[in-house]
């Protein structure tokens, strides 16, 4: 089971660079993703999502293979490939993985404008690498799917990451 924390930061940049950190620490294998979308409460009090990725883009990429593919069986690869990727453009626009949209602009509108979040759908961690590398950025966790023991020990181990010193 996948958990959700959401932690706010005073500046957009700021939230990107623990997104990147983040990506980081998952090419490192100690954290593995489901999602991870930094939301953004401009100074006009709209909300932007930036997605780490386009689900659109991804399926019309993997359908344009397979279509290639099995359009070589058949003779007509570029047709298999157009149909393909057609297919796939289709099927990953109506398709919504990982955090719910809604539910991230929502909780963006409790941002104060000119913020950012960072929304991590978390399969798992190795935490006592993780928290202290994310800690290091600050912020404010301020939604999470954890028990409110589990989160109120989060937050105890984030001050004290926080509060030692970077060696």
């Amino acid at each position: 089971m996948s958990n959700l924390f959401a932690i706010a930061y005073p500046d957009l940049a700021t939230a990107q660079q623990v997104r990147n950190e983040a990506l980081s620490l998952q090419k490192q294998q100690l954290i593995e993703l489901e999602d991870i979308v930094v939301v953004e409460r401009r100074d006009d009090g709209r909300i932007k999502l930036h997605q780490a990725g386009s689900p659109t883009g991804m399926a019309a990429a993997s359908g344009a293979l397979w279509g290639g593919v099995i359009g070589l069986l058949f003779f007509m690869p570029l047709i298999g490939a157009a149909v393909g990727g057609a297919t796939g453009a289709a099927v990953g626009s109506t398709v919504d993985v990982g955090v719910d949209d809604n539910f991230m602009r929502q909780l963006g509108q409790h941002l104060q404008p000119g913020s950012a979040a960072v929304f991590l759908l978390v399969r798992k961690a190795t935490a006592d690498k993780v928290v202290p590398a994310l800690a290091g950025f600050g912020g404010e966790i301020i939604q999470t799917s954890l028990s409110t023991e589990a989160e109120e020990h989060l937050r105890e181990t984030v001050k004290a990451a926080q509060a030692a010193p970077v060696a």
